[in-house]
């Protein structure tokens, strides 16, 4: 089994060896192995976590949840109920957000529209 030190991981997953150790320190990580002497050893299934790490933390789900939801990942089946609450409950405010920001989107349309206008009436060609 092919193996990548946090340097590695980090590399391939598009973070920092920091964030990786300060994840780590959160309790994101409980899923790598560590080498005798101590080192975190990540694998490729680690990936596949490391990307729904980066998912969640996307959406703004705070790190306290996305422990919470790799707790219970770990603990298997009997939580996938509330994993499904969790992941829907998030789902609901990314697309509140998204609808917000359509909102944002139009304003700033209107807006270009007006100064284009603007700019046409003052310099008409």
């Amino acid at each position: 089994m092919k193996t990548y030190t946090i340097g590695q991981a980090a590399e391939r997953a598009g973070l920092s060896a920091d964030t990786l150790r300060y994840y780590d320190k959160q309790g994101l990580l409980p899923f790598v192995a560590r080498a005798e002497n101590g080192y975190r050893v990540f694998t490729e299934e680690d990936f596949a976590w490391l990307d729904t790490i980066a998912c969640l933390k996307g959406t703004g789900m705070e790190l306290k949840d996305i422990r919470t939801f790799i707790r219970w990942c770990m603990q298997g089946d009997s939580t996938l109920q509330n994993r499904l609450d969790l992941i829907l409950a998030r789902k609901r405010e990314v697309e509140s957000q998204i609808s917000q920001l359509r909102g944002y989107l139009n304003k700033l349309e209107q807006k270009i529209d007006h100064y284009r206008q603007a700019l046409n009436a003052s310099h008409p060609a």
